[in-house]
């Protein structure tokens, strides 16, 4: 069953959406050749702890760390490490807090200077089904619509579509029903309705869609070694429409001001 919110459940939602928001963006600001991702994973707690949430992945199912950090053939759930990030690797961190009983749960991969034009589409064209997928979380819509968007994209640019990890309902936990594919066909599965929340988060591979888990139990690459990008937005369903809830201030005052501009052009 999904879980819709009420609205004073959405406002705890936006609180720790804005909240991971922040974090996300901070760490991408240290995101830089000669850091480690362990440095990546204790800055991300110690963002979180300080402003008085809980980093939801510690401990999920065991998962040892605050956040996921995979790199290049890495798809997710990579153990952050001594591992010093380098020029032209990317660099993808997922990561989630809970706050007042609610998570935010984000994502997003990361160009370490220059990058091959290969790479920059991935991460381009990986963003932008993302918003695509956002899009079609209008109440009305289906479930079904949401992957079909991100799907007709990656299938354009002969991008493997990874299967086996999927968005989600979120909440109370960070994974509730329904799951969420990057692939499907309109108009199928479950009616979206305002109130629901889901983590919209496509994951495109630069070849074979096939993945493959390494000897920690968790680490997801590509079965072909080549690279992976993944984004994530937490997003909820209103009467308006889709809002993105894992924007900082500075993001949402931007969007809102560039929706503003639309709508007087």
């Amino acid at each position: 069953m999904i879980i819709a919110k009420s609205k004073s459940d959405l406002e705890k939602m936006r609180a720790v959406g804005e909240l991971i928001a922040g974090v996300r963006e901070a760490l991408r600001e240290m995101v830089q050749p000669g850091i480690s991702t362990l440095e990546l994973d204790a800055a991300a707690e110690k963002m979180i702890r300080d402003a008085g949430a809980y980093p939801t992945f510690l401990g999920y199912h065991g998962f040892p760390f605050s956040i996921c950090a995979s790199v290049n053939e890495a798809v997710v759930h990579g153990f952050p490490s001594e591992y010093e990030l380098k020029e032209g690797d990317i660099f993808s961190m997922d990561m989630g807090a809970t706050l007042e009983g609610f998570v935010g749960d984000t994502a997003t991969t990361v160009p370490l200077g220059e990058i091959t034009d290969e790479l920059k589409q991935l991460l381009k064209v990986t963003e932008e089904s993302l918003h695509l997928g956002i899009a079609e979380c209008w109440p009305g819509n289906r479930v079904g619509d949401i992957g079909w968007a991100v799907q007709t994209i990656a299938e354009k640019y002969g991008y493997g579509i990874v299967q086996g990890y999927t968005g989600h309902g979120i909440g109370r936990n960070m994974h509730e029903a329904p799951q969420i594919p990057n692939y499907g066909r309109r108009g199928t599965r479950e009616k979206i309705r305002s109130g629901f929340v889901f983590a919209i988060e496509p994951m495109l591979n630069l070849g074979t869609p096939e993945t493959r888990t390494l000897s920690d139990g968790w680490t997801v690459v590509t079965a072909d070694g080549k690279p992976s990008a993944h984004f994530e937005h937490t997003v909820a369903i209103t009467n308006e429409g889709p809002e993105i809830l894992t924007l900082t201030k500075e993001q949402k005052r931007k969007l809102k001001e560039t929706k503003g501009e639309s709508a007087s052009a």
